[in-house]
């Protein structure tokens, strides 16, 4: 059995059912929405493929180490990340490429290493595992570099990709994996997740993870409630609620942050907005029913328009976060267009 694994049991048994039928498919596509274990899944399908589970989990791209690792790559100049493809082999048959650099992009010289170290057989037992983990953040160039192994793959690879949104791959790419959905996942099975691993404040991080156990294990929550209060400003500012000026104090210390992505805020944004429309039309619980009050001041001028298009300019900036804009500069722009509407 796939060892304790948390959720999504259809893609599990599945995958164990290849196992011992002895018929593996030699590319896998796990996808489904951030956190709920596709990552985790691929290490514990290739610890029930190979043993040595421990081996395997020292790859974890959430252990300390790891991000520590993937965090100071950011610093490095391209040449140097370039000349050093990312990877993680703790395991000699089991490698793991996952994204790199500031922009967090799967780069071509790692698919290039992948072809490389495809043709070399296993040091134990009949397979050798590779997990691309986020695969849709591959560029052109990676996608087609790794198209060229999956068309003739050897015999002995068994090729693992995870992604949160399969669309973002090449149609040539999806063509050549056997694909399972992982969602979200149930109530029940969160809080057994929760009560696992000890968690604190339960219900908080179940309403902000909404079905994503890895979202619920990776919440500082102390971080999520600076951005928050940030956000809320933006958003106050943004629909006249509030003057400019409340938000500019945010947006110096949001600008102070160097190393904090803007994509953090973003996401808090969504979870603000969410909650707005939830307010306004019903339709679900909302993710953060301690802060109602300021959030019901919101609706008062956020008509369902205004929301809409306020989600559409937060989509925008999601698309442009490889082009590594400006978080201060970005979140400014967008006060200034959702004012004038």
């Amino acid at each position: 059995m796939i060892e304790a694994f948390q959720g999504n049991r259809p893609v599990v048994e599945a995958l164990e059912r290849m196992i011992d039928a002895g018929r593996i498919t030699q590319t896998i596509l796990l996808d489904g929405p951030e956190g709920v274990g596709k990552a985790t899944l691929a290490r514990r399908f290739a610890a029930r493929l190979m043993g040595e589970t421990g081996k395997i989990e020292q790859d974890d791209l959430s252990l300390e180490r790891n991000t520590t690792l993937i965090e100071e790559r950011e610093k490095w100049p391209a040449e140097k990340r370039v000349d050093d493809p990312l990877l993680f082999s703790s395991h000699p048959d089991f490698v793991t490429f996952p994204p790199d650099g500031p922009l967090r992009q799967i780069s071509i010289q790692q698919m290039r290493l992948l072809k490389e170290l495809a043709q070399y057989k296993p040091l134990k037992g009949a397979w050798r595992v590779f997990l691309i983990d986020h695969v849709d953040r591959a560029g052109e160039q990676a996608a087609n570099s790794l198209l060229k192994t999956l068309e003739e793959p050897p015999d002995h690879l068994i090729l693992v990709m995870t992604a949160e949104n399969p669309y973002d791959l090449l149609p040539t790419i999806r063509s050549r994996a056997v694909s399972f959905h992982m969602g979200r996942l149930q109530d029940e099975e969160m809080r057994s997740f929760a009560a696992a691993r000890g968690l604190d404040q339960v219900e908080r991080r179940l309403a902000l993870a909404a079905g994503s156990p890895g979202a619920a294990l990776a919440l500082d929550l102390e971080d999520y409630d600076r951005r928050r209060a940030a956000m809320l400003a933006l958003l106050a500012a943004a629909c006249g609620e509030a003057e400019f000026g409340a938000w500019v104090k945010h947006a110096e210390s949001i600008a102070a942050r160097k190393s904090e992505k803007l994509e953090l805020y973003l996401k808090v944004l969504y979870l603000l907005l969410g909650d707005i429309l939830t307010l306004k039309y019903g339709g679900g619980e909302l993710r953060n029913p301690d802060i109602r009050p300021a959030l019901e001041a919101l609706t008062v001028r956020a008509e369902f328009e205004w929301v809409r298009k306020a989600v559409a300019k937060v989509d925008e900036l999601m698309n442009l976060l490889r082009r590594n804009i400006q978080k201060s500069i970005a979140l400014d722009a967008l006060v200034v267009d959702l004012r004038s509407m």
